[in-house]
């Protein structure tokens, strides 16, 4: 279907911005525990459903307890504990 007008510009919203002298560790560690905290709000929400819509969200947790192996892996770079 063909569009006659384009998108308006989208402006950056300046409500939520991280602190610019954050440190890597730092944001590493908040983006950690935002994962962590997702992946139990999605399994305890998946215990609610079923069939399709619970594989859906069982899905979904795990790719973001993927990340957070990523993070920690990173975080782990960062400050090797050996």
């Amino acid at each position: 279907m063909f569009k006659p007008t384009p998108n308006p510009p989208h402006t950056p919203s300046h409500l939520f911005q991280v602190a610019p002298n954050a440190t890597t560790e730092t944001l590493l560690v908040y983006a950690c525990e935002s994962l962590a905290s997702a992946s139990v709000m999605a399994s305890d929400l998946a215990g609610f459903l079923e069939g399709t819509h619970r594989n859906t969200l069982q899905g979904i947790q795990q790719i973001i307890m993927l990340g957070e192996l990523v993070v920690n892996r990173a975080l782990d770079n960062l400050d090797p504990q050996n």
